[in-house]
């Protein structure tokens, strides 16, 4: 990926992160970027999020989604802790 691409992508993840902060912040919880390496997003989900038994549903249901609809190139999006 280019680095020009790079940006573009790592830009619209974020403004797809923007788009489900404010669900995360609801709960207690936040999220961090940090990485896009290839069709892969790392994050890490921060507070009540972190330690929630339901993180998993929360990552592949709410934010891997949002952020399919604005780069539809990811596929996959991986929580580090």
């Amino acid at each position: 990926m280019s680095e020009t691409k790079h940006i573009e992508t790592v830009t619209k993840v974020m403004e797809a992160l923007e788009e489900i902060r404010p669900f995360l912040n609801k709960d207690g919880g936040d999220i961090e970027l940090v990485d896009v390496k290839g069709t892969t997003v790392i994050v890490r989900l921060l507070g009540n999020c972190s330690a929630c038994h339901i993180n998993t549903s929360t990552l592949k249901l709410g934010v891997e989604n949002t952020i399919k609809q604005h780069v539809p190139e990811i596929e996959e999006v991986i929580n580090i802790e």
